[in-house]
């Protein structure tokens, strides 16, 4: 039997981080996945890395911008064939592997293709071969999968996951999305940038709930300026496919029908921890699949660790590396990484992007916190008006009585990038002062900051001088 200080069960974001972290430190690691040679999880192969390529694909074959789904018109012959989207998908899934494999080899962590299944609390058996293996850490980064609804037929051809969306063969003229989340709303986008007509359908009354309101808000108008048709508000309970036509139909529960060609399913995700066989070592899964953990990333038994989508919220690529690499840290007491820092961002790979990072203020408000917010357009800014992104805002919001930064939200091309400005300014604690201080090449989207920081002053001195005058109002009164 091979013996190692940590066996990781799973190659995404979590997986490998944590991998080449305890590698990184001498420890004897093995890695094991039933995907192999393909490595990266959904985040590579399903999720994240595919859509945000096809999101780019799309832009470059219309020639769109952010700003530019009024007018998107295909000269291509309609229908075309998918492949003319999953060509660059492809070649960057590829090229993504062939880094992670890289990484493994670096850190000389052997790679153990097959299912994993624990047959004790040290032990586990690949299915495939019976080969048995034992450590004395576990780090299970299994990923997730789609959640698939039991009312909607996925075996028909006409209707997708969010995973197999990808194996599309053409691009249907009508697509009708289920689902209000991040997935919905990018692969929403990316059809529509292609000319498809998007109805985006769910229960919930508003797009992307947890964002800031106002965020949120300027984006669902944008989606519907731009031809995205929402039916939100109005639960989707049925879902047919005509057997001559093969039309699509989903019904909602006050009784509206709306058809299509196709339809995507994305109505969340599932751990994939089942299967495993940690029920029988007393960790059970909740009935989504996923692992309840620890701060430290420890499941029920201290020696099993668990990270990334496999243990739900947040399910970002990004905060997954953290969580597989503080675990490992913990895992074989390396103190310099002790925890994920909670001032992490959020990126949505929309049309146009979202991102943000802090408080919103709904949060504000809900916690009695004084705020001031302050605003730049990019209707305003000279490099968004050369990359034609004019529909855009950024958002600071900040303490009235020291300008410390509470949040920062913004809409438009390439805000996942400029947000880390903002975080950066957040994790030292500082002021809207430092924006204005600074010097911003010009011209660049990063101006923004500058531009928002003195609209904010604008507004604290309003609120100052409203203040004083109600001030004024009272003694007198």
């Amino acid at each position: 039997m091979a013996t190692y200080d940590l066996i990781v069960i799973g190659s995404g974001p979590a997986g490998e981080k944590g991998a080449a972290q305890a590698a990184y430190f001498g420890k004897r690691v093995a890695m094991v996945e039933r995907t192999a040679p393909l490595l990266g999880g959904a985040c590579t192969n399903t999720g994240t890395l595919p859509s945000k390529t096809l999101r780019e694909t799309a832009l470059a074959i219309t020639g769109m911008t952010s700003r530019g789904l009024e007018e998107a018109v295909l000269s291509l012959p309609r229908p075309f064939a998918a492949a003319t989207l999953m060509h660059r998908e492809r070649r960057v899934v590829g090229s993504e592997t062939a880094r992670l494999t890289r990484n493994m080899e670096r850190h000389r962590i052997p790679l153990i293709p097959g299912t994993a299944r624990f047959t004790g609390p040290h032990t586990i058996e690949i299915a495939e071969t019976g080969q048995k293996l034992d450590a004395d850490v576990f780090l299970i980064a299994v990923g997730s999968r789609p959640h698939r609804p039991d009312w909607i037929p996925f075996n028909e051809p006409e209707i997708y996951d969010s995973d197999e969306i990808l194996k599309l063969a053409m691009i249907p003229d009508s697509l009708i999305v289920l689902g209000s989340g991040v997935i919905a709303s990018e692969y929403a986008c990316i059809f529509a940038a292609l000319g498809v007509k998007v109805t985006l359908m769910d229960s919930r009354d508003r797009l992307l709930g947890f964002l800031d309101v106002e965020l949120g808000d300027r984006f669902a108008a944008e989606l519907q300026r731009l031809g995205l048709s929402l039916r939100l508000g109005d639960n989707p309970v049925k879902c047919t496919i005509d057997a001559q036509t093969r039309v699509c139909s989903v019904t909602t529960e006050k009784g509206f029908t709306e058809t299509g060609a196709a339809v995507l399913a994305a109505a969340g995700r599932s751990g994939n921890a089942s299967g495993l066989g940690l029920e029988a070592l007393g960790v059970v899964p909740d009935k989504r699949g996923n692992l309840a953990v620890n701060e430290h990333f420890q499941t029920e038994l201290p020696h099993i660790y668990a990270a990334g989508d496999v243990i739900g919220f947040p399910g970002l690529a990004s905060t997954s590396m953290e969580q597989g690499r503080v675990a490992m840290c913990h895992a074989f007491h390396l103190d310099y990484k002790t925890r994920v820092n909670p001032m992490f961002p959020y990126g949505i790979y929309t049309i146009p992007e979202l991102s943000y990072v802090g408080l919103n203020e709904q949060e504000l408000q809900k916690k009695g916190i004084d705020y001031v917010a302050g605003r730049a357009s990019m209707q305003e800014n000279a490099r968004a008006e050369i990359i034609g992104a004019e529909s855009g805002f950024l958002k600071l919001l900040f303490s009235p009585a020291d300008k410390k930064l509470l949040g920062i939200h913004a809409m438009g091309a390439s805000v996942t990038e400029l947000i880390h400005i903002g975080q950066m300014a957040l994790l030292q604690g500082a002021t809207i002062d430092l924006f204005i201080d600074a010097v911003f090449n010009y011209p660049t989207l990063s101006e923004l900051y500058k531009y928002a920081a003195y609209d904010g002053l604008g507004a604290l001195a309003h609120k100052q001088v409203s203040q004083a005058d109600a001030s004024r109002g009272g003694v007198g009164g």
